[in-house]
C-alpha cells in the first residue's frame, strides 16, 4: 500500500511512513510532533481507505491517501482506482437498484420538498412541502420522476426537488391491481 501526500502544491507518492514523515519534514510550514507522527502510523495501519486530513493552521491542511497505485502519475491518472468488494455491503449500488428494479404497478410515493411560496409583500420563500401520491409506474425511481414531472407543471419553476436516493423521497409497492382507497 502507498500513500499520496499533498499540501498546496507539493504532492508526492511514497511506499511507507517513514518516507512520508521525510517528505513533510522537508516543508516548512508542518510540524512533525509525536501525536501526528503517531496517528499517521495508525492511519496507515487501519483498513480504512477514506483520504485523511491533518491540520497544519486554520483553514490549512494537508491529505494522505492510500492508493494502490506504484508512482504519482498512475495516481493521477487513476489507474489503482479500488474497485468496491464483489458483494460487498455498497449501500449506495443497493438503493440504487433497488429504485430502478423493473415491477410495474402501483407505488405510493412522498416528497419533502422546498416550494417557493410568493408572500405578501411580494417576496419569494422557501417552504417545506410534503408530498404524497399513488401512481402507475414501472419503478420506484418511475414514481420519483412522474411525482417531479407533475408537480413542476403545478408549482413555481424555482422550486427545489431532493434527489430519488435521498432521505426526503420515500417509496412503497402497493401492487399491480389499483389500490382501493
Amino acid at each position: 500500500m502507498n500513500l499520496y501526500l499533498r499540501y498546496f502544491d507539493d504532492e508526492t507518492l511514497v511506499h511507507d511512513v517513514e518516507e512520508a514523515l521525510v517528505f513533510l519534514s522537508n516543508l516548512d510550514e508542518i510540524e512533525i510532533t509525536p501525536e501526528l507522527e503517531a496517528d499517521l502510523r495508525e492511519y496507515v495501519e487501519s483498513a480504512d481507505f477514506y483520504p485523511k486530513r491533518y491540520k497544519v493552521r486554520s483553514r490549512q491542511y494537508f491529505i494522505v491517501i492510500k492508493t494502490e497505485a506504484e508512482t504519482l502519475q498512475d495516481f493521477k491518472d487513476k489507474k489503482a482506482v479500488r474497485q468496491p468488494a464483489v458483494g460487498g455491503n455498497d449501500s449506495k449500488a443497493q438503493e440504487l437498484k433497488r429504485l430502478q428494479e423493473i415491477l410495474p404497478g402501483w407505488y405510493e410515493g412522498t416528497l419533502d420538498f422546498k416550494r417557493v411560496v410568493v408572500n405578501h409583500l411580494g417576496k419569494c420563500e422557501y417552504r417545506d412541502t410534503t408530498f404524497t401520491a399513488q401512481c402507475k409506474a414501472e419503478s420506484m425511481q418511475d414514481c420519483y420522476n412522474r411525482i417531479c414531472d407533475y408537480l413542476q407543471t403545478c408549482v413555481d419553476k424555482r422550486s427545489q426537488f431532493p434527489a430519488a436516493r435521498g432521505k426526503n423521497f420515500h417509496c412503497h409497492y402497493l401492487g399491480a391491481e389499483k389500490p382501493q382507497s
